[in-house]
């Protein structure tokens, strides 16, 4: 089994500071905890990981935020990842980080064992803003650790964008945006913000408090985005994702193609043959749990083959390439023509999807109602054939 696994994720989930809009799992960075922590996460991992220096494609360390943890904690889990996986033959090997997180040891420490793409949290070219959003970092900190990057010899640098924030107007996200594609990086993820429940801006949305774009202004500043990468050679190839060629995301390619992945930490999603499961997120339960067994897992989920087809469709469109109709034929013995004939025809229709001899893809329409489009590939039965 361990051979049909592509990729690695580990969940460091401590922040100096909450943002205001996020809500995955984190805590305020304790130095006592975090050590228990990398113990933990060490023994979950050897644990369901047989063997030393297992092949692997890419390797993702998110969070949270990664470089919180002290020079000392970095240093170990490397190591750990380093003893169990075959960083050498690694295709991609990520870590996420706000900027200003880095000082000069941190950056060599990570590129001498062998991490090969940086993910940097900038999410706005405004410190208004960015304070606004609970992030520590100021607009200056983006220029000085991008510079330190570069000269440590990274230059599969990543940069993190979100638009339609409150107040933020369309010329203030084109501001931004041009900010960004002045460096000249290799690759940009872009989202709309998303108000979740249990953050600080869910409070404040409740209470009437939080004033974001009109809908009409966001599509406007996704169609900013599309022209404006377009312009400057960097593809769209994802939902919000855009890379010079070569430079798309290897390991998230791994989570848009359906393929299986090893999930560690508080709170992390796993994806592996026939099943997917999901951590345990607070932080004391998961450690101790880690600790005593290896398996803090909260619940595991059968995946059935209606499942699997229907998120074949599902991440597959989310691909600007789409889904590919041989792929799909070699890999559940079905064209999806014969599943969903009446769907493709009346999204082709709508001019939502587009079909050619060998791919199915979304519209450039089909895009921005990507999740109306989804719903339609949802199967009333279970698939027989």
């Amino acid at each position: 089994m361990k051979n049909e696994i592509q990729s690695v994720y580990i969940h460091i989930p401590f922040c100096e500071q909450i943002c205001h809009y996020c809500d995955f799992t984190k805590f305020f960075f304790n130095e006592k905890l975090a050590t228990e922590y990398i113990e933990a996460l060490e023994n979950e991992i050897n644990i369901n990981v047989p063997g030393e220096k297992n092949k692997v494609k890419t390797i993702f360390i998110g969070g949270g935020t990664p470089t919180a943890l002290t020079l000392t904690q970095l240093t170990s889990l490397l190591n750990i990842i380093n003893k169990k996986f075959d960083v050498s033959s690694c295709e991609e090997y990520t870590i996420e980080a706000n900027p200003g997180d880095f000082d000069k040891e941190k950056i060599q420490l990570l590129a001498a064992y062998g991490v090969n793409r940086i993910s940097l949290g900038v999410q706005v070219f405004d410190d208004n803003m960015l304070e606004e959003l609970g992030r520590l970092h100021k607009v200056k900190d983006v220029y000085k650790t991008v510079d330190e990057l570069k000269q440590h010899g990274f230059s599969n640098i990543s940069l993190d964008l979100i638009y339609a924030l409150p107040n933020q107007t369309v010329g203030q996200f084109e501001k931004s945006l041009a900010e960004a594609m002045a460096f000249g990086l290799p690759h940009l993820s872009t989202y709309a913000l998303q108000i979740e429940p249990k953050t600080v801006f869910y409070q404040k949305h409740k209470k009437g408090k939080l004033h974001r774009p009109a809908q009409d202004e966001e599509v406007e500043m996704y169609q900013i985005l599309r022209d404006s990468t377009k312009a400057h050679g960097i593809e769209q190839y994802e939902i919000s994702n855009f890379a010079k060629p070569g430079y798309e995301s290897k390991h998230n390619l791994t989570y848009w193609g359906n393929d299986y992945y090893y999930g560690f930490g508080a709170g992390a999603y796993g994806y592996l043959p026939g099943k997917r499961y999901g951590n345990i997120k607070p932080l004391p339960a998961y450690t101790k749990q880690a600790m005593k067994d290896g398996r803090p897992v909260l619940h595991v989920d059968s995946i059935s083959r209606k499942e699997r087809i229907e998120e074949e469709m599902f991440l597959g469109l989310r691909r600007t390439k789409g889904v590919s109709k041989k792929h799909f034929q070699e890999k559940f013995g079905i064209a999806p023509a014969d599943l969903y004939n009446n769907a493709i025809e009346d999204l082709i229709r709508r001019d939502w999807l587009a079909e050619d001899k060998d791919w199915l893809r979304l519209t450039d329409d089909g895009l921005l109602l990507a999740n109306e489009v989804f719903e339609r590939f949802l199967l009333d039965e279970p698939v027989t054939i």
